[in-house]
This record gives structure tokens, sequence and C-alpha cells, in this order.
């Protein structure tokens, strides 16, 4: 795909080869045997012009564990979200985000032979949550699992690399 086919605020497929490029143990990767799980929700970042991908999970009982423990202690849950995406519960885990080229995406995810996308309201708390995210990274608070400073670091060289 490139860039003009992709529209953040929908929900893509990711090609192995990029999962083979980044060499990161913490990504969550496709299913084994060729399949395409799991879904991925799509930012922009306005600073970098990378998209990044957050992972989507239906496993939302698994999750509110994890969201409880961090509204507890911090009074809020940045790093997973939990809405409706294509009329079925959704879980978006942005601890598991990561910078992306669209080079690497295989294609939008359908839901009836249509792309379907993630509905504004849960877009806007994502996108906050998403920046709020990326700056505490960068003032060296780790919450997110894969190293997105290389990650974002080799997205940019190979983008630079392909200009």
């Amino acid at each position: 795909m490139d860039e003009s086919d992709i529209n953040p605020g929908y929900v893509y497929h990711i090609k192995d080869s990029y999962f083979d490029a980044a060499k990161d143990d913490k990504l969550i990767r496709n299913h084994e045997g060729g399949s395409y799980r799991p879904t991925y929700f799509c930012v922009a970042d306005q600073k970098t012009g990378l998209l990044w991908v957050i992972p989507m999970s239906s496993r939302a009982e698994k999750y509110k564990t994890h969201m409880q423990k961090d509204i507890d202690r911090y009074g809020k849950c940045l790093k997973i979200v939990m809405g409706e995406y294509a009329n079925v519960n959704a879980v978006f885990l942005l601890q598991n985000m990561f910078p992306i080229l669209p080079k690497y995406i295989d294609h939008i995810h359908l839901v009836k032979q249509n792309p379907v996308p993630v509905n504004t309201r849960l877009q806007a708390i994502i996108g906050s949550n998403f920046r709020e995210l990326l700056r505490l990274h960068r003032r060296g608070i780790k919450i997110i699992f894969p190293d997105i400073t290389r990650l974002e670091r080799l997205m940019l060289d190979e983008l630079a690399a392909s200009r």
C-alpha cells in the first residue's frame, strides 16, 4: 500500500516483513500460519510523518483487570482503551503500539466486505492517549513495551533512504 491508500482512523493488517525488519520480541506479531490477526488501529504522527499502529484485541475481560489496576493506582489508564468497534467490544492496546511505514501495511480490515472506521469519539480518546504516552516516553517514562525509540529511528531511516 502507499500512503494515499491509508486513512488514519481505520483498522489494518500488517505484513510479516515488518516484524522481520523490526526484530523486537515485544511486538504483538501476526499469529502463526499466515493469519492476519491481530488487527491494528492506525494513527498518524504529525511531528514525524510516520504512521503508528495500535494492536486490537477482543478479549475485553482479560484487560479490564489491567485497566482497573492503573485506574486504582494513577486515577486513569492511558495504555489500554476499551470501546466498540464494528458492534463488538474491542480493546486498543496502546501499551503495544509501534511506528510503521505504509509499505508494511498489507490491507485494510473489512467487516462484511466494507472498511469500517473506529467511531470519532473513540478515535479522539485513543489519539489523546497516544500523544500523552509519546510525551511520557520522550521524558523517559517506560510504559510502552516495544522499543519504540529504536523502531521510530529504524522507520525514519528507511523513510529517508527511500527519498
